[in-house]
């Protein structure tokens, strides 16, 4: 196979890409023998790559943690993929520096031909706005914040915080992007949750200040269903800005057919009609979502929401020649 170095790299590319290979596996896939493979991999632990094998018929290779980083491996999709997961990020509030500055690093390291590829797609290509779906500045997230709440999560380490400039102390279990916006799924503990304490609950990441040192290790609980489920079904309840209960002259059913269900959680009432719960970060934005509904509804809070109701039923009134 090809030049020394070359079949280097892509017995690199083997190892890292599952966790355990075995000698014959490997000289298959490289089209060497048997003794090949054992002298590469010689090589590889000479240059510093930390390949550990376990002695036997054949033997059996793996990549171990540690020693100097593996040079980046991507074939053509792989390293594309990654450059536009990237560009995504850099329209992500609070990650447009650090993902500017990743994709740089990446191009730096991959070859002419796949740099000369990511470049075309980059000068062909424009990213329109990315916040076309509400009047309020997407929240910016501090990587650092994310990150310690991430570590909590794996370590089951609790968190000492101000959310919403409250004190809270939190048992984190997962972390949630949906909307634009992190949520962190937690149980509610020490003396400042009150009656509230074990509570399951939503706490948007960009609202949560932590505090050092952080609570205690705990024991995980079972969660009662699915982590996604549960963040959009109660931050229509309790994670936006504003909230709104709109009745609707419809069924559930009915409702359930017209939206997304980014848009809030839908209860049926006795006379056939039924209760959107919804909400936003702004009164702007939650009207525009119950107009799409197509629907006739009737709102009565927040007071603000029925006064832009009111604002935008005379400027569309206006709109209609008489």
């Amino acid at each position: 196979m090809g030049s020394a170095s070359a079949r280097l790299l892509a017995l690199l590319g083997l190892l890292q890409s599952r966790p355990d290979w075995s000698g014959a596996e490997l000289a298959d896939r490289l089209d060497v023998t048997d003794r090949t493979v054992r002298n590469d991999v010689a090589r590889l632990r000479e240059l510093g790559y930390p390949v550990h094998a376990v002695r036997g018929p054949g033997g059996r290779y793996r990549l171990g943690a540690g020693a100097r980083l593996p040079p980046l491996l991507l074939d053509d999709g792989e390293a594309v993929a990654v450059a536009v997961g990237l560009r995504a990020a850099t329209g992500t509030a609070g990650f447009e520096e650090s993902g500017q500055s990743a994709l740089t690093k990446l191009e730096q390291v991959l070859p002419d031909r796949l740099r000369s590829r990511l470049a075309a797609i980059r000068d062909a290509s424009t990213t329109g706005p990315e916040n076309t779906g509400s009047n309020v500045e997407d929240p910016g997230i501090d990587s650092g914040t994310l990150s310690a709440v991430a570590d909590a999560i794996r370590d089951h380490q609790g968190l000492r915080a101000l959310y919403r400039d409250e004190p809270v102390e939190l048992e984190p279990y997962r972390l949630v992007s949906w909307q634009r916006r992190w949520f962190l799924v937690a149980r509610s503990v020490g003396p400042a949750a009150g009656p509230g304490a074990g509570a399951w609950a939503p706490f948007r990441v960009d609202w949560l200040r932590l505090r050092t040192p952080g609570g205690r290790r705990f024991r995980p609980e079972p969660f009662p269903g699915d982590f996604s489920e549960f963040v959009v079904r109660e931050v229509a309840r309790t994670g936006w800005a504003v909230h709104a209960r709109i009745v609707v002259d419809a069924p559930a059913e009915e409702v359930l057919a017209r939206i997304n269900p980014a848009v809030g959680t839908v209860e049926p009432l006795p006379d056939g009609r039924s209760v959107l719960v919804t909400g936003g970060d702004s009164v702007e934005v939650v009207a525009v979502w119950i107009g799409m509904l197509g629907l006739d509804f009737h709102v009565t809070e927040p007071p603000e929401l029925v006064e832009h109701l009111r604002v935008l039923a005379a400027r569309y009134a206006r709109a209609v020649p008489g």
